[in-house]
């Protein structure tokens, strides 16, 4: 083999060695980002069971409005009514018969 031949392979082998060296730094940096996201705990500022509670809250409140704006506004009634039982009794009987 030629002097040239054989600087090259040296260069080849020291790249190839430079390239493994990085690949396990950059192994390394993953597995410790990896276990440093795994000591990490997240506390939520709203629990999620509270979240739940406040859409169901917050739906609610919404359909009331919508039901007052809708009966006062489409059926010329008094907006509270809505929210009286008679008022549902008798829009439950006129769709039964």
């Amino acid at each position: 083999m030629s002097q040239e031949t054989k600087a090259t392979n040296k260069n080849t082998t020291k790249a190839d060695e430079q390239k493994k060296a990085q690949t396990q730094t950059k192994k390394e940096k993953r597995a410790d980002k990896k276990k440093q996201q795994e000591k990490k705990y997240v506390r939520r500022l709203i629990p999620i069971w509270a979240k739940v509670l406040i859409i169901i809250v917050l739906s609610l409140f919404a359909l009331m409005i919508g039901l007052i704006v809708g009966f006062s506004i489409l059926g010329d009634g008094s907006p509270l009514d809505v929210l009286k039982w008679e008022t549902w009794q008798h829009i439950i009987d006129f769709v039964k018969e």
